[in-house]
């Protein structure tokens, strides 16, 4: 898997669903640092883990003037169940269409256990203000990383 932006670049203006039906789009987020998370899927260990990460350190992130994305494939009825059943408060978006997820290379193919399959390659995102890409964290390993990036908002 190869992302095909980097720091530097613009955060793609893609539109995704919410799941109160609406969408979000990076140009929502202009004059406020972005955290962009894409995760594999709903309610299973690693995925729980780092959306309830994220979600208890969304108070600091804004403090740091730094909104918060969590982004993946599930639909958003799915989101909605999943961020009730875990008490989630990290908004979460639907990439149905892979548009934002392709743009960025996210959306590739994976291995388990020998088997290839397409998937979401968990990589997190921070934009600046001016909706430029200012870090990317590639092969996500979860424990500790909310916390790491919310370290690099701070310092951005």
């Amino acid at each position: 898997m190869t992302d095909r932006l980097d720091v530097g670049d613009m955060m793609p203006d893609i539109a995704l669903e919410t799941p109160d039906g609406g969408t979000v789009r990076a140009s929502d987020f202009r004059g406020r640092k972005l955290v962009v998370f894409f995760y594999p899927k709903d309610d299973t260990p690693g995925c729980t883990v780092e959306n309830k990460d994220f979600s208890a350190l969304l108070p600091e992130f804004a403090a740091a003037g730094t909104a918060v994305l969590g982004v993946s494939k599930d639909p958003p009825a799915k989101h909605a169940k999943f961020t009730a059943k875990h008490d989630l408060t990290v908004p979460l978006a639907t990439d149905a269409e892979s548009g934002l997820s392709d743009a960025l290379g996210v959306w590739g193919e994976k291995s388990l256990y020998g088997r290839l399959f397409m998937g979401m390659h968990r990589t997190t995102y921070l934009v600046d203000t001016d909706g430029r890409i200012a870090r990317v964290w590639r092969k996500v390993k979860v424990k500790g990383h909310a916390a790491e990036v919310l370290d690099a908002a701070k310092a951005l």
